[in-house]
């Protein structure tokens, strides 16, 4: 008997989408639009994050050492670096690799360096830390060390990164919250035109005794049904478009330049099809409690 009275709903649900061809038409391609558009952010959110996340992970300082410290001394230095907590590495820069380094910064005019000794630099540690966030903590313990005379860091740069990225998770949050409102909007209105052309059936329903959830989970199973199809259309749209593009970039000289790499469709797929479900079914299943509400009086 439960089976039947299930089938029943689900099947009423299925006939009711393919009765309002044009409502639910219009329904899917606002929901489509509004999912690709959230994709959209959602992906360039997602990559900013790993972009950041590489910067981070490649991000540190230098720690300059006397030009006097011995080898044994500097060695030290680096043991002590090294067995801070929250050190990721610390890789040592020779006298003769900062020299050379500096050659290849000046490129062209280079020939000024002809007049400097090996010795007038100073050896150094570059250091990655796990966390930005305890950099400045890690930088004090490590001026305390004997021999460290300076350090020299890019926070500010990496702060600019992290704040942007929060930047954008806010703007995609706001932005999603307005699309959902709207399509909210659109698919309670679609479903309260098919609740209206059935309102006597409805009354008589109620007449005879039929619950509210019994009159209201047909277009509920609506609502989740049209959710469910812009979903699937909105995940091949946004997934095939991205996969094209990423593509076409992974090969971009800027991208080779910077060394950046894009977050792969297969690691974001389980994401996206887990957020646009859950959009969808949501919305679907809210516009339609709502287009109810007045026949139900609930």
């Amino acid at each position: 008997m439960k089976y039947n009275i299930l089938g029943y709903l689900i099947g009423e649900g299925f006939s009711n989408v393919f009765k309002n061809k044009k409502s639910t038409g219009a329904s899917l391609i606002i929901m489509c639009a509004t999912m690709i558009i959230f994709g959209v952010f959602l992906i360039l959110g997602e990559n900013i994050n790993h972009f950041v996340d590489q910067v981070k992970s490649e991000q540190g300082f230098q720690v300059f050492i006397k030009t006097d410290a011995t080898q044994e001394e500097i060695d030290a230095v680096g043991e002590q670096i090294r067995a801070i907590d929250g050190v990721n590495t610390a890789d040592f820069v020779s006298k003769e690799d900062a020299l050379n380094s500096m050659r290849e910064r000046l490129k062209d005019t280079k020939g000024v360096l002809d007049g400097f000794d090996v010795e007038q630099f100073k050896a150094s540690y570059m250091v990655t830390v796990t966390d930005l966030n305890n950099s400045k903590d890690i930088q004090n313990q490590i001026l305390q060390i004997e021999n460290v005379v300076k350090i020299t860091s890019s926070d500010e740069t990496v702060s600019t990164l992290i704040g942007l990225a929060n930047g954008i998770r806010i703007v995609t949050g706001v932005i999603l919250l307005l699309l959902v409102v709207i399509s909210i909007f659109i698919i309670a209105n679609t479903i309260k035109l098919t609740v209206h052309a059935r309102r006597k059936e409805i009354s008589i329903m109620k007449y005879v005794g039929a619950t509210n959830g019994f009159i209201r989970w047909p277009f509920i199973v609506e609502g989740m049904i049209i959710g469910i199809v812009a979903s699937l259309i909105s995940i091949v749209i946004v997934g095939g478009a991205y996969n094209i593009l990423a593509n076409q970039l992974v090969n971009a000289d800027f991208m080779q330049i910077m060394n950046a790499s894009l977050v792969s469709l297969q690691d974001m797929l389980s994401s996206i099809i887990f957020v646009y479900m859950l959009l969808g079914i949501g919305i679907g299943v809210l516009g339609s409690v709502i287009s109810m509400r007045k026949y139900l009086k609930v």
